[in-house]
């Protein structure tokens, strides 16, 4: 009886509706199209395979639920305090219950319409018609399943004139795979924004499906490229024991030796020799798991792909060292560094590269290596350090200048003590504080005493000293040798810094435990000493080279946000406003860091080879991550901490004024704050609003217990329980992703693209008197130079990865734009972000005019390099221009 009074209910429910047609449009691409790995594959055979019922789209309301569930919950309770209800309780209202989902309408096709002018590059359009119940309500979502055998790349479906609603629009961005490796439907939410507690109760089950679909809780083994997985493993993926002892890394991550951030998990096997590491896949496949939709787009990986198989390339120059030069593996003069941008290298020895041709698999490395008698081969770019003046970088000027305007402008800070002091344990590493005098610089402080040029302000140091002294010993144990450097400045009036004395240091000889051994080198110019004083400055080099490639930009902007980007997609919606406001900031960071954990920072790869802590080089960036604090990783927190600004009001004071770095980046801080300030106050009116949202403090809960786990017990991070620490937080997420990527990643082959400006390795320690070293020295001071810092063979290799690392893509999105107008349809947020952009346009105006104030020596400096750095809009190629939204490269 109660069945059939609920399905009278039903019935009438369902009857007497009346049918629409709503027409759509939709754009996607091709697997052939976008995916360079599958061009061999299974694709597409013609677009008509699109067409008919291979892929369909269903509409599902947010307003109205699905009367079959309401069916089944009824018929559970099957009482007469059931029937007693549906005779006072209306129907609607019961469907729109929380358990209800919304109704789903009848399955639509596509119709090709062709490539169309307006469209992208590979994007074609089809229309879909879809059969609507008028009181099924308004669409929020859609269902997409594709029965072909292959994949396809969904943009958009839209919907341009919705009876009673007008314009809907669904932007999906997302690989579509067959139904079959699926074991859930595919839903795109339309782009309106709703928190947790507002999400229309028909949609709200579909809202928390996909997030348990994210977190992959039912999958299980090695990842496949069709999973849309995002969970988290430790860096137990670098090491290569089944190889050998000679590849075998620590684990980063899950212990209080190397704490580390987490990385995105693949699930592949341990390595036979140990269960702990994870095996790896072949040298040259690129092809490691990230979820589909992290992947590069087609542009972006054509671009990286170019260039990263040159990189490949010069991996085989080992073999032609015959080539060379008469000097196997070592530059001779700097004329002949400079033929690498002028001329490329000499070919003598045809036979040897048609030999080798014969042997690589890639079509597009044996185009690069055909090369005709007389012709040279692996010409680089010239860099901009170098396009002006070939010698302004071996200036004390530019050395300076390069501390606040160069690749690594976050190092430099105010000296607190003299002489200056170790935090080292003395314990485990003696004395350890520096033996500068006041007699080393006090003729260089423009007439004011070492007391009187610390109280003002105008001494400054670049400390590479604790952080490297603990690894030399082992370091130096081989071919490399390196010192622990300190270097102390002096602020001159007109706001450059003059280099007043450089310290090395070395281990004791007897034994870390009873000190450094350390020597002093001030200013030459000219003679013996003038060569020395260059090498002091390369040795400096050498260290701030190693912690720029390994600290300020892999550690501090690369390792630590791909937690962030993981955990959000784990647990804020799609149409979850701060997914929004992030989202963008998240593009392809998590492809460029998986692409690095196989090539890169691997045991054995290119970073290990080219970069002076060799298999060190992790670990010390593990060791380092304990001092990584996220609250300090604000501009002008880290500008304070640096003692390089004050605190003055409500703002700061720069105690270096003409900073390029620093004025710059606070212009760009202050702007995306601005922006987060005001998109966050659209939706989180009070406290009370951040705490109640349960997706907010799911997601923040999950970055600090596990993808920062191991410094999860830190009292600094946020509770995340105002709207001052969601806003705050956001604004230094946005900042690291874009902002700080950019300053310290694209000016790196302008910069140290000349490897003479930033070598990455010694090999001798600085010629003593009375040794055949020094009488070489005395004799040949550029060849005893170049013998010292990197050889031939590493500086292509070093110089082919920085020029990738450095090249904006083609396809690059730059901070305050967005790939869609309609990534949400709340008018405030896009009026606010309307006034993020003008506020960047303003801001590039700015650095133009300061660019080009005389006055200002650190904004072009001896070398005539002018910063743009951040430059928020960029065009592609190696323009050191441009701040990208996202760690994209």
């Amino acid at each position: 009886m109660i069945g059939n009074i609920v399905g009278g209910v039903v019935g009438g429910i369902l009857g007497g509706s009346k049918g629409v047609q709503v027409k759509g449009t939709v754009v996607l691409m091709q697997k052939n199209v976008l995916d360079f790995n599958d061009l061999a594959g299974n694709v597409i055979n013609g677009l008509f395979e699109l067409l008919g019922q291979g892929v369909t789209f269903q509409l599902v309301s947010a307003t109205v639920g699905d009367p079959s569930e309401l069916l089944v919950a009824l018929m559970l309770l099957a009482t007469s305090v059931a029937f007693l209800l549906l005779s006072y309780v209306d129907a609607n209202v019961l469907m729109a219950d929380n358990g209800n989902r919304g109704v789903v309408g009848e399955a639509a096709s596509l119709q090709y319409l062709g490539h169309l002018p307006s469209l992208a590059a590979g994007e074609s359009k089809y229309s879909v018609t879809f059969q609507w119940q008028e009181n099924h309500g308004i669409p929020g979502a859609v269902i997409v399943k594709n029965k072909h055998a292959t994949q396809f790349f969904l943009k958009t479906l839209t919907l341009d004139n919705f009876p009673g609603k007008g314009r809907i629009h669904f932007v999906c961005n997302s690989w579509v795979y067959p139904a079959s490796n699926y074991k859930y439907d595919r839903v795109f939410f339309a782009n309106t924004t709703y928190l947790p507690g507002d999400t229309p109760a028909p949609l709200k089950p579909y809202r928390q499906d996909e997030l348990r679909n994210l977190r992959g809780q039912d999958v299980t083994g090695e990842l496949k490229e069709w999973d849309r997985v995002y969970d988290y493993a430790y860096y137990n993926d670098l090491g290569s024991p089944d190889q050998g002892a000679n590849l075998v890394r620590p684990i980063l991550g899950g212990s209080a030796e190397y704490p580390y951030p987490r990385r995105g998990k693949t699930g592949r096997a341990p390595t036979k020799t140990d269960p702990k590491t994870e095996s790896r896949l072949p040298q040259l496949n690129l092809n490691i798991y990230v979820p589909r939709d992290e992947r590069f787009g087609h542009l972006k990986m054509g671009d990286f792909l170019t260039y990263a198989i040159k990189a490949i390339s010069t991996g085989l120059l080992p073999t032609l060292q015959a080539i060379f030069d008469i000097t196997p593996n070592e530059f001779d003069s700097f004329e002949e560094v400079l033929r690498l941008y002028e001329s490329g290298l000499p070919v003598p020895q045809i036979p040897l590269l048609d030999e080798l041709r014969q042997r690589i698999p890639f079509e597009m490395i044996r185009e690069l290596l055909r090369t005709e008698k007389g012709q040279n081969f692996l010409k680089l770019p010239k860099p901009h350090v170098i396009q002006v003046d070939k010698n302004a970088w071996r200036t004390d000027e530019e050395f300076g200048r390069e501390m606040l305007a160069g690749v690594d402008p976050l190092i430099v800070s105010r000296l607190g003590y003299f002489p200056p002091i170790s935090q080292l344990d003395p314990n485990k590493y003696g004395n350890q504080h520096s033996t500068i005098t006041a007699a080393h610089i006090e003729n260089n402080l423009e007439g004011l005493t070492v007391d009187e040029a610390l109280r003002s302000y105008r001494l400054f140091i670049l400390d590479h000293h604790d952080a490297l002294m603990p690894y030399l010993a082992r370091i130096n144990s081989g071919s490399n040798k390196i010192y622990a450097t300190r270097t102390l400045l002096f602020l001159k009036e007109d706001s450059t810094l003059k280099p007043l004395a450089i310290e090395l240091s070395l281990p004791h000889p007897d034994g870390e435990q009873f000190g450094a051994v350390s020597k002093v080198y001030t200013p030459a110019e000219t003679g013996v000493k003038g060569s020395i004083w260059q090498l002091a400055k390369a040795y400096v080099g050498v260290n701030d080279s190693g912690v720029h490639q390994l600290i300020s930009h892999w550690l501090n902007t690369h390792a630590v946000l791909e937690p962030f980007v993981i955990a959000t997609n784990r647990h804020l919606s799609v149409v979850h406003p701060i997914s929004k406001l992030l989202t963008p900031h998240y593009r392809d960071t998590m492809n460029i860091n998986a692409l690095a954990r196989q090539t890169l920072i691997n045991a054995g790869g290119i970073l290990e080879t080219t970069v002076f802590p060799g298999k060190y080089a992790m670990e010390m960036s593990a060791v380092i991550y304990r001092n990584w604090n996220f609250v300090e990783q604000a501009l002008p927190t880290d500008l304070i901490k640096r003692g390089v600004a004050v605190q003055e009001g409500d703002g700061l004071r720069l105690l270096i004024k003409d900073y390029p770095y620093a004025v710059d980046g606070l212009a760009i801080w202050n702007a995306i704050q601005t922006w987060v300030t005001e998109y966050c106050s659209i939706y989180y009116p009070s406290d009370e609003s951040v705490k109640a949202d349960t997706e907010l403090q799911a997601w923040w809960e999950e970055v600090r217990e596990v993808g920062h786990g191991d410094k999860k017990d830190e009292t600094w991070w946020p509770t995340m329980q105002t709207v001052r620490e969601l806003t705050d937080s956001c604004t230094i997420i946005i900042w690291i992703a874009s902002a700080l990527h950019a300053a310290v990643n694209f000016g790196q082959y302008p910069y140290a693209g000349y490897l003479p400006n930033r070598p990455t390795i010694s090999r001798r320690l600085m010629p003593e008197p009375g040794t055949p070293e020094y009488q070489e020295l005395e004799k040949n001071p550029d060849k005893v130079f170049l013998r010292t810092i990197t050889n031939q063979l590493q500086t292509i290799l070093g110089v082919s990865l920085i020029e990738i690392l450095s090249t904006h893509a083609s396809d690059e999105v730059y901070l305050g734009q967005r790939d869609t107008p309609e990534w949400t349809t709340d008018k405030k947020a896009l009026a606010a972000f309307q006034r993020f952009g003008a506020a960047l346009r303003s801001i590039e105006a700015e650095i133009v005019s300061r660019n080009g104030d005389s006055s200002l020596k650190n904004r072009n400096g001896a070398a005539k390099v002018p910063y743009y750095l951040l430059f928020p809009s960029g065009a592609s190629g190696i323009t050191a221009k441009g701040i990208p939204n996202s760690i994209s490269i």
